[in-house]
């Protein structure tokens, strides 16, 4: 029975940053085929017997994340552009898709027979 084994000689390594107890060095964990948001960049020659890569670059900084459903940016649970210009822009738009729908919008419950 034989095994493969496959060896990953990459300049370029995207991971997550973790603590570490050394300063100024951190400790990645890289995954396989899951992009996270920093980009590490090895080293020419290693500075300790556990330093081998420097970080090159943070691609997306905490909070710059965007909504998949409204597009807007948000930082945590807070959304940083506000989601509707105003209210009442929105009450007519949607007035006017409904009476080019053709749907009536009654300002009174129906009446129970």
């Amino acid at each position: 029975m034989s095994t493969r084994q496959a060896s990953v000689h990459a300049k370029w390594i995207i991971g997550q940053v973790i603590g570490t107890k050394m300063k100024k060095t951190a400790k990645v964990r890289v995954t396989r085929l899951v992009l996270d948001p920093y980009l590490l960049k090895a080293l020419p020659e290693k500075r300790s017997k556990h330093v081998n890569r420097e970080l090159a670059e943070i691609v997306y900084k905490v909070g710059q994340v965007v909504d998949p459903l409204t597009g807007k940016r948000v930082a945590g649970t807070q959304y940083l552009e506000p989601l509707t210009e105003s209210t009442e822009d929105t009450e007519v738009s949607l007035k006017e898709k409904l009476e080019q729908l053709n749907i009536t919008a009654s300002t009174t419950p129906p009446s129970a027979s």
